[in-house]
């Protein structure tokens, strides 16, 4: 979000809530450089957690996208669909018009406020700081003319961008065929350069405010050199114009532009009065005069709507889109995005293939495209530059699409990936259907039938077989390690025998050796154990600290000591026995086990080199962009699964640091009848992406017909038919369908969706006339608006039904029971000794909510003794409710700590399972709202959601909602006095540094922004209402 905090230099941008740090890098520290007059425009908002922002923002933040007011969200990828919080809008009812970067592979958010030393860039590149320098090395000269002020000015701009041409991002090998313009960031032949001729026209210069018009000069000069002389006259002759324009228009001299005076004291005096100010002040005065102009009397929020971003940004978009060259210097965009690029991610050059795809006809087109490389090929950055091209140049909104699990990494193979890629189908084929203007671009390391998915995409495809550090792969059978070989006749060669001496004990402890595997890497360089269940990672992780030297323990100790005591004020004092055990020695597991702010931490240390080895699950290799110099495969298993070819690529990929290693290696540790196996997989061609529409029939087909009639896409059977044909399934049913071809699977599907109530209208057989209207019921339209699984809508709406006839209101249990989601309770394996204790501790009102939904005292009494059950109880109604027990224990403790510990779980789990709820109260909320009969449980279930979704007291949710702030600070600010935003918005970071224990100044300095961000979006949110309230009806009679 670039809203500016009052009081503050007008440049200054708020720090943004990390979602993606890779993209919002880029993005929100280009957002820092535009011009003063730039405030209060459109604003660039990552929406980090849906369901944080579902009650409190979602559905505006919809609505701000249609109107305009917001134009860039990263989106979730789970939020599209089922089981989150996004859902408070259709996706189709946003006003979406461009390029949605899918399937990104992002590095992990970093917690470095981009924002926190601002003044290295405006200090020294302002317009006004040049002025403000010239004046203090020409003291003599301070009463000089507009006119040769602006030429020394210009000039010294011009001087800054020929120092800017040094630093070109990309060299091509072959220079005697291409020449990268230097100044364009794009490869062009050098005969072409006269032939990009182009005429500016006054009117656009005629409507720029006079405080740019200096900052378009040295714009204009780029275009010099490849124009005319007769271009360079038309420049010459507008910038006189402009800088007259400037004199003019700053003048604190009303009279000084006239050549007659009535008399001769009057000249004098006012040429002494104008000579006391100086240059800087001129131009002060008329930035003053620009932003004191005249504006038509109107809503704020339509001038937000209407507002372009900027006049250059909007000069560089006319200019792609109407000649052959870019007036940016980096690929259509500022020369601020190539240094940024360069300070915060140490990008000195693109490679060659980053260059090719970017300048592909293709994307210059506008058509959609796939392109497709090897993990670790510099996809990402790619993605990043169209992102700010759509934002910058062509001010298109953008939708970029990330998993819900770590917004981190998405790829085109997880369309094929059950509900997840049933919902990424439904997404894509709505937006395909519906809008013919946007623009789809899908990235992916892993693809095989990419034929299908351009026809479906209707894309065109690129890919390079790049990867900027060579791997090389081996496989282990004992105490051998061979070298996949595809040319050698079983796969693999010999390459050499461990150098390892074991002990009788340590070779009964770690049959497989990996100590020796791993120490011949570590502590120097980093490695990677993909472990097949959670409970190998922390059995491999405790077996080799058990046998490494000490020595391993004193590289950065100091280091490790404080990321231990990082991990025990995560949890509260708490941290698992076996990270205080492994950490010492640089060794952790990663798996889901783990809490989010754990994960991160693990993370951070690793990326950080202060943790070596990592013994994780298949997860990380698919959701976190973490490298290693050796990669060890366990075994060939994920779970009880043999490993397939996408996740054994996946895996490796992770091998090789780009930039640090010369190159990567992986090793799969096989045993000798799993061998046969493993040469196949090695062999093997990657997995088909096929369409799961079909297989998740209540998730995919019956939900995606239902919200085709209820957002009037489709509202006949052949209309539904003619979407579906347009599908991926669509495209490969003649492959998938057997039995029943896809006309009577639409049929069968549309009578399905009547007889459950929730569309009405009658359905044809195929030789009669389809065209009969279907229209979608209230319960329809409520499944579809809040999310909720098709085979889940009838169980819901009974359930709450029957919570009106005697809904307990004395704690927060009854409702929690109606937020616990369905789709984690078949998952659930109660332990009854805990689940009769929980119970006896209820009150007599909460235990009457055991016996309204069905699960009887004495059947969990039976069950924790071991007695035999005659009276048949429903499992899954029993299932929920000890979840519920699990949830109101957390709301009433807010610890994840002691409540996993008090249930036996896995911390991790239970947070899954709070972030789950918290999703699922959302989607309740949204089916009660468009169901009148349930209006009492609006209220109720707004206020259950905001603590789910933060699990801390009442009084703190406030300001868990500022960015970076956990529970633990939340209680040090309320104790401290800061108990609301205003609070916080008004605190001097100083001061809150000084109160606050271990609180950063940059920290500080955040948090007091985000504060301020809040308030300013709650005041708007006001404004918006009143504005309505206010707003004269045109129908009055």
């Amino acid at each position: 979000r670039a809203a500016r905090s009052p009081g503050t230099h007008p440049q200054h941008s708020l720090p943004l809530r990390t979602a993606s740090a890779a993209i919002m890098t880029s993005l929100a520290s280009l957002c820092a450089q535009l011009p003063p007059h730039h405030s209060a425009k459109r604003k660039y908002d990552p929406l980090a957690n849906g369901a944080a922002a579902c009650t409190s923002g979602g559905r505006r933040l919809a609505a701000r996208m249609t109107r305009g007011t917001v134009c860039f969200v990263l989106v979730p990828e789970a939020t599209l669909g089922l089981g989150a919080s996004w859902r408070c809008r259709p996706l189709l009812l946003c006003s979406v018009n461009s390029v949605i970067v899918l399937f990104s592979q992002c590095n992990n958010d970093s917690e470095e406020d981009m924002f926190d030393d601002y003044d290295i860039f405006h200090e020294s590149d302002s317009l006004l700081a040049q002025v403000l320098d010239a004046e203090h090395q020409h003291p003599q000269e301070k009463g000089i003319d507009m006119k040769a002020a602006g030429e020394f000015v210009h000039g010294n701009l011009q001087s800054e961008m020929n120092r800017s041409k040094q630093g070109n991002l990309y060299a091509t090998e072959d220079s005697s065929v291409h020449k990268v313009d230097e100044r364009y960031g794009f490869q062009m032949n050098e005969n072409d350069a006269g032939d990009t001729n182009e005429d500016l026209n006054d009117s656009v210069f005629d409507e720029l405010l006079s405080s740019q018009l200096l900052y378009l000069e040295k714009m204009g000069e780029l275009s010099s050199h490849s124009q005319g002389s007769a271009g360079r006259e038309k420049m010459d002759e507008w910038k006189n114009s402009s800088l007259d324009k400037i004199q003019s228009l700053s003048s604190p001299c009303p009279d000084s532009g006239h050549k007659n005076r009535s008399t001769k004291s009057s000249k004098d005096s006012r040429s002494d009065s104008c000579k006391s100010v100086s240059l800087k002040d001129h131009l002060k005065n008329a930035m003053t005069g620009n932003a004191k102009a005249q504006t038509p009397k109107v809503s704020k929020t339509k001038q937000l709507k209407e507002a372009i971003l900027s006049e250059e940004i909007s000069v560089a978009r006319e200019t792609i889109e109407s000649s052959s060259f870019d007036i940016g210097p980096f690929y259509g965009l500022p020369s601020k995005v190539k240094h940024l690029l360069r300070q915060f991610r140490g990008i000195e050059t693109l490679y060659e293939w980053q260059h090719d795809c970017l300048t592909l006809k293709s994307l210059q087109q506008r058509k959609n495209l796939i392109y497709s490389l090897p993990t670790s090929g510099g996809k990402t950055l790619v993605a990043e530059i169209l992102i700010l091209q759509e934002l910058l140049c062509r001010q298109k909104d953008v939708l970029m699409i990330l998993p819900y699990v770590a917004i981190v990494q998405e790829k085109l193979h997880m369309i094929g990936e059950g509900s997840r890629g049933a919902t990424l189908e439904m997404t894509l084929a709505k937006i395909l259907y519906a809008s013919k203007d946007t623009h789809i671009v899908g990235m992916s390391a892993t693809l095989n039938n990419v034929g299908d998915l351009q026809k479906f995409l209707q894309a065109e495809y690129y890919t390079k077989n790049f990867r900027p550090v060579e791997l090389k792969e081996y496989i282990k059978i004992r105490d051998t390690i061979y070298e996949v070989d595809s040319k050698a006749e079983n796969g693999f060669t010999f390459s050499r025998l461990l150098n390892f001496k074991y002990s009788s004990s340590l070779e009964k402890a770690d049959p497989d050796h990996i100590v020796a595997l791993v120490t011949e890497v570590i502590p120097k360089y980093s490695c990677l154990i993909f472990c097949p269940t959670k409970k190998n990672c922390e059995n491999v992780a405790t077996m080799v600290c058990k046998y490494l030297n000490k020595e391993f323990r004193a590289h950065r100790e100091k280091e490790k000591q404080d990321l231990i005591k990082n991990l025990k004020d995560i949890g509260n004092g708490s941290i698992c026995p076996v990270l205080r055990q492994t950490i010492p020695f640089g060794v952790a597991y990663h798996h889901s086990g783990l809490t989010n702010d754990e994960r991160k931490s693990i993370e951070e240390a690793y990326s950080r080199g202060i943790l070596c080895l990592l013994a994780c699950t298949a997860t990380l290799a698919a959701g976190v962009n973490l490298p290693a110099r050796r990669v060890i495969l366990r075994a060939p298993y994920v779970a009880s699964e043999f490993l397939k070819k996408n996740q054994y690529k996946q895996m490796i990929g992770r091998a090789g640091r780009a930039g640090i290693d010369s190159a990567g290696e992986s090793i799969l540790i096989v045993q000798e009848k799993d061998k046969h196996l493993v040469r196949d997989l090695i062999t093997s061609p990657l997995e088909n992406c096929y369409s799961n529409l079909l297989p998740e029939f209540t998730k995919g087909m019956q939900y995606l017909l239902l919200s085709l009639v209820g957002l009037k896409i489709a509202v006949t059977q052949e209309e539904v038919y003619s979407f579906m044909c347009h599908t991926l399934l669509g495209v490969q049913q003649q492959l998938l369908l057997k039995e029943k071809n896809l006309s009577e699977i639409v049929r069968d599907e549309l009578e399905n969706l009547i007889e459950k109530g929730l569309l009405k209208g009658k359905i044809m057989e195929k030789d009669q006339n389809s065209r009969s209207t279907l229209t979608i019921t209230l319960l329809g339209k409520a499944t579809y608006k809040g999310s909720i699984d098709v085979s889940y809508c009838n169980l819901l709406y009974n359930e709450l039904r029957k919570g009106l006839e005697g809904l307990v209101l004395e704690s927060s249990l009854h409702l929690l029971y109606l937020a616990t989601p369905y789709d984690v309770v078949s998952n659930c394996s109660p332990d009854w000794m805990i689940y009769l204790r929980q119970f006896n501790q209820l009150s007599s009102a909460e235990q009457k909510v055991a016996d309204m939904v069905g699960v009887p005292e004495s059947f969990i009494a039976k069950k924790a003794s071991g007695q035999a059950i005659r009276k048949n109880v429903d499992s899954a109604v029993v299932n929920k409710l000890y979840l519920s027990f699990v949830l109101y224990a957390l709301l009433k403790e807010t610890n994840i700590w002691s409540v996993s510990e008090k249930f036996n779980m896995s911390r991790g789990y239970v947070q899954n399972l709070l972030t789950s709820a918290a999703s699922f109260a959302s989607c309740v909320l949204h089916f009660c709202e468009e169901l009148e009969e349930f209006w009492v449980y609006k209220a109720l279930l707004t206020e259950l959601t905001k603590r789910l979704t933060y699990c801390v007291k009442t009084e703190l949710i406030p300001l868990m909602e500022v960015a970076g702030v956990l529970e633990a600070r939340a209680k040090q600010l309320y104790n401290a006095g800061y108990k609301t935003l205003a609070h916080l918005a008004n605190a001097n970071p100083e001061t809150l540094v000084k109160t606050i224990e271990h609180l950063s100044r940059r920290q500080a300095k955040q948090m007091v922004s985000s504060a301020k961000m809040l308030l300013t979006e709650k005041a708007e949110a006001l404004q918006e209402e009143v504005e309505e309230l206010l707003k004269v009806p045109t129908d009055i009679p």
